[in-house]
């Protein structure tokens, strides 16, 4: 199988040598998102508003490749305060996906002007 390499419309282009989505087969790998907007301007001033931009974010590169947050089996966040800010990142976490629980790991990381950056794996039609 070949890799499509796919970017979701009306996002920024990247600002590093990186592919934003890779789908192969029904399996989509999503790069690292993090909380620009669509004028590439960092949006939200604390860690849940940056969180939803990220999950729209999320949800648009999903959808580039037929996918939806449904169809998550792995996420993985960086928080730059992983103890201040778990709580109020949970809160929007879940509910983003609702009911639905992938697996997911959370770890403390070092970021660029930004509190949240979040990647994920999904397999398209695999939601409930």
């Amino acid at each position: 199988m070949k890799q499509e390499k796919l970017h979701p419309e009306g996002a920024p282009p990247p600002s590093a040598p990186y592919t934003p989505v890779i789908k192969v087969g029904e399996t989509v790998w999503v790069s690292g998102n993090v909380p620009y907007g669509p004028d590439g301007q960092i949006h939200g001033d604390d860690v849940a508003a940056q969180t939803e931009v990220v999950f729209d974010n999320l949800e648009a590169s999903l959808k580039a490749a037929g996918a939806t947050l449904a169809d998550v089996v792995k996420v993985t966040a960086h928080l730059q305060d992983l103890h201040g800010d778990f709580a109020a990142y949970n809160e929007v976490y879940a509910r983003r996906f609702g009911d639905h629980r992938p697996c997911r790991t959370t770890v403390g990381s070092t970021l660029g002007g930004f509190l949240v950056e979040i990647d994920c794996i999904a397999v398209v039609g695999s939601g409930a």
